[in-house]
């Protein structure tokens, strides 16, 4: 595999990532395996598990703070889906264009307090308050998109840092508008109280699950699209597109645009579940977060993001409460110090993925069902030569 002359780097492929488009004039398509019905009854399995977790008292210790019906467990589940689904949005622009972006934490930004500023300063209902904030968002990531990507390599992830950190200056200084270091409080005026409120955590807990299902629904089909194999094939080799005569820019500008758009929605969703935004989101340590979520699940896969964004969320909130609980407080110094960080240690877990498990946890589940297979196919030879 050739490196990406865009940034250095090649994303490991997964079974999930798009296939080579067939030779033109060979007269194949893509292949169907028989295995896809069943591979999407298990996705509509998957989903149907997720949405009908707040009507049952399922609870599993040391994960999970409570029961699955309770608020505070729907809230964290909630967050774990919708930092899959911004995974997912950064996987388009890394994982398939091979972008290597520092600022995506701008869009999810633009679109909490875009959503957040419309909703406080109009009297637009939520759904066109929505709209106007996506509408925004496009045109903010078509703009800066297009700027950015006049440049490759590193010098793109510098301006989309010096982007983002603009962005961070402008919310925490404009603070009559955005609350500045306090952060911006959601105005429920014109939000359904479907959505406002403790007890209503379940309805968010939902609209957090179709997020994910329509995230991800569009992320696989921009993958599978012609831009999508383009895009693909610009991450490998930009000069053999080139030769070809396609437009690698506009692909890149595609799916950074793509990325970013959905990045806004996720931002939205998030401020109705956190019911107010901080400027943290626009930071590019939040980015960088990102950027560990996607490698910890398995760079260049849609499942990678998705299983990198819960179990990051769920690690994040168990091993702050574990710095916080007096068994870590009575360790030796040694001992405490290092365990009362929980950076620390999500930065030690990162950094043995990144040495010991490259493909990620669905690259080391995948390699691990392997062989376990190819363990089981002896058994099988032995079987068939008996009596």
């Amino acid at each position: 595999m050739s490196t990406d002359t865009t940034t250095g780097t090649s994303p490991t492929p997964t079974a999930d990532a798009p296939a080579s488009p067939a030779p033109a004039g060979s007269g194949a398509g893509p292949r169907r395996g028989p295995g896809l019905p069943l591979r999407l009854l298990g996705m509509l399995g998957l989903v149907a598990l997720l949405a009908v977790l707040p009507l049952v008292n399922l609870s599993i210790p040391g994960v999970l703070p409570g029961a699955t019906y309770t608020p505070g467990t729907l809230q964290l589940m909630a967050l774990a889906l919708v930092f899959a689904s911004l995974a997912l949005t950064y996987h388009v622009i890394f994982g398939v264009a091979g972008l290597l972006s520092f600022g995506h934490a701008l869009y999810l930004a633009i679109g909490a307090y875009g959503l957040g500023i419309v909703l406080d300063r109009t009297d637009l209902g939520l759904v066109p308050a929505m709209a106007l904030t996506l509408v925004a968002g496009a045109v903010v990531a078509l703009v800066l998109g297009a700027v950015g990507l006049r440049v490759g390599g590193i010098s793109f992830a510098m301006v989309t840092l010096a982007f983002a950190q603009a962005g961070s200056v402008l919310i925490r200084r404009n603070s009559d508008v955005t609350g500045g270091e306090e952060g911006l409080r959601l105005d429920t005026t014109h939000v359904p109280d479907a959505l406002v409120g403790v007890t209503d955590t379940r309805n968010l807990y939902w609209v957090a699950v179709v997020l994910l299902v329509v995230v991800f629904a569009l992320v696989t089909w921009f993958e599978r699209s012609r831009a999508g194999h383009v895009a693909a094939a610009t991450r490998e080799n930009e000069l053999r597109v080139r030769v070809l005569g396609l437009r690698p820019f506009a692909v890149k500008l595609l799916a950074f645009v793509t990325g970013s758009v959905l990045a806004v929605v996720v931002g939205m969703v998030y401020l109705l579940l956190q019911s107010g935004a901080t400027p943290r989101i626009a930071s590019a340590d939040f980015t960088l977060t990102i950027l560990v979520i996607v490698v910890l699940g398995g760079l260049g896969s849609r499942w990678g993001a998705v299983v990198g964004g819960i179990v990051y969320t769920l690690l994040d909130q168990r091993l702050t409460a574990l710095a916080a609980s007096d068994a870590v407080e009575g360790l030796p110094g040694v001992l405490s110090v290092p365990l009362g960080e929980p950076l620390f240690i999500l930065g030690t877990l990162f950094i043995l993925v990144v040495l010991f498990v490259p493909g990620g946890l669905v690259g080391l589940g995948a390699r691990l069902a392997g062989a376990r297979s190819r363990a089981g196919r002896p058994a099988v030879a032995a079987g068939e030569d008996g009596p």
